[in-house]
């Protein structure tokens, strides 16, 4: 590859605006949940002093890897082999109870994770059909195409891809399959092409390669992004300090959905309690938004294509209002 897109593959997204959203504190803690290459880490760890601490997880054993190599001689940093779902227990090797000042989630799959062709991610380059984020972890991508019944196949596609020509695609894979199972990305990538064409469900040209939205509906349901992204929103909450910031980065509209949601609900009033004079603590909201979802400028976008299709949301945890 060029050595101009090796510049693009390391540059974190919308790195001003995290770290501005993110209002660090010199002394404070944080903990970047998704390290993938260290971009936002790294940014993060030149605003602390010697008393701030930065905690990096990633499930990605070669980000870790990374991660470790970088920051080994550093007493502020901490690096975990975990899902970031796992942030409390990871914390809680620290100090129980921790917890953090800021909290930073890049979502997705990272971009050296996409261009190694081993990893099976990307469909435009050939690769074994693998797609884990921890490769031995579970179901690959191949299990999936080749063992799952064509309804469940047009279930993922559809839920995880919001794929209009799902069951087409579905029962292309399950005729193909029956006389050779799917082994290799360029493969599969060829055949949704084929059958799928260039054009919508709804006959209207498609901008994207054909096997776009299926191989991000693989991805999803193989690595369980959606639920994990659900269970580590809710870990985060819990371990926010007063003031302290969630800053989640989102690719794609089904991740953006949830982590809205996740905000705005504990950014409001209980229903039940919607309209009364008095409000309990317990019923109180817990969040407040911070300005609006951010996207990148057009010099970003311009320079670093992934940027295009990031959103980053801003939330504050309130301080606690105690019980009368």
């Amino acid at each position: 590859m060029s050595g101009s897109t090796t510049a693009v593959e390391h540059t974190p997204v919308l790195l001003p605006q995290v770290l501005a959203a993110l209002n660090i504190r010199a002394s404070g803690v944080y903990l970047d949940a998704t390290f993938g290459r260290g971009g936002h880490a790294g940014a993060i760890l030149q605003k602390l002093v010697a008393d701030g601490r930065l905690l990096c997880l990633d499930r990605d054993p070669v980000a870790v890897a990374e991660a470790q190599s970088s920051f080994a001689a550093d007493p502020r940093v901490s690096v975990f082999l975990a899902r970031f779902s796992a942030l409390a227990a990871c914390a809680d090797q620290i100090a129980p109870g921790l917890k953090f000042d800021g909290i930073l989630f890049d979502l997705g799959v990272s971009s050296p994770q996409l261009d190694q062709p081993s990893r099976g991610f990307s469909f435009m380059q050939d690769g074994p059909l693998d797609m884990r984020m921890s490769k031995g972890d579970g179901m690959s991508a191949a299990d999936v195409v080749n063992g799952a019944p064509e309804a469940e196949l047009i279930r993922i596609f559809r839920e995880f891809g919001e794929e209009r020509l799902a069951p087409r695609i579905a029962r292309a894979i399950v005729a193909d399959r029956e006389t050779k199972p799917f082994e290799r990305t360029l493969e599969l990538a060829e055949m949704i092409a084929r059958v799928a064409r260039s054009r919508d469900a709804d006959g209207r040209p498609r901008h994207k390669h054909p096997a776009t939205r299926v191989f991000q509906a693989l991805r999803i349901y193989v690595n369980g992004e959606l639920d994990e992204l659900e269970a580590a929103l809710d870990a985060a909450f819990e371990r926010l300090a007063p003031r302290g910031r969630l800053a989640v980065i989102s690719f794609h509209s089904l991740e953006d959905r949830i982590v809205k949601q996740f905000m705005r609900r504990h950014a409001s009033t209980d229903p039940v309690y919607a309209g009364l004079p008095f409000v309990p603590a317990h019923a109180a909201p817990k969040l407040k938004l911070v300005g609006k979802p951010v996207k990148a400028d057009a010099e970003e976008a311009t320079h670093n294509p992934r940027a295009r299709s990031a959103r980053l949301r801003v939330a504050e945890r309130l301080n606690e209002v105690l019980a009368a």
